[in-house]
């Protein structure tokens, strides 16, 4: 169960990070480029990535 919880706290940041840098315009390629809700949404999935990555190790 540790082990899941790594992949998808892994899986969330970088999907985190993926739809951040396309908020920000320095990924292309979709329709989420240039749009700040994007952001925002990839900003909050990263912390979420991070909060399950901590209580990952402490468990």
């Amino acid at each position: 169960m540790r082990i899941g919880l790594f992949i998808a706290a892994i899986v969330l940041i970088v999907f985190g990070a993926i739809w951040a840098l396309q908020g920000l315009s320095i990924i292309g390629g979709s329709f989420m480029v240039g749009q700040t809700r994007w952001l925002y949404i990839g900003l909050i999935t990263i912390v979420a990535g991070i909060g399950l990555l901590l209580f990952a190790r402490t468990k």
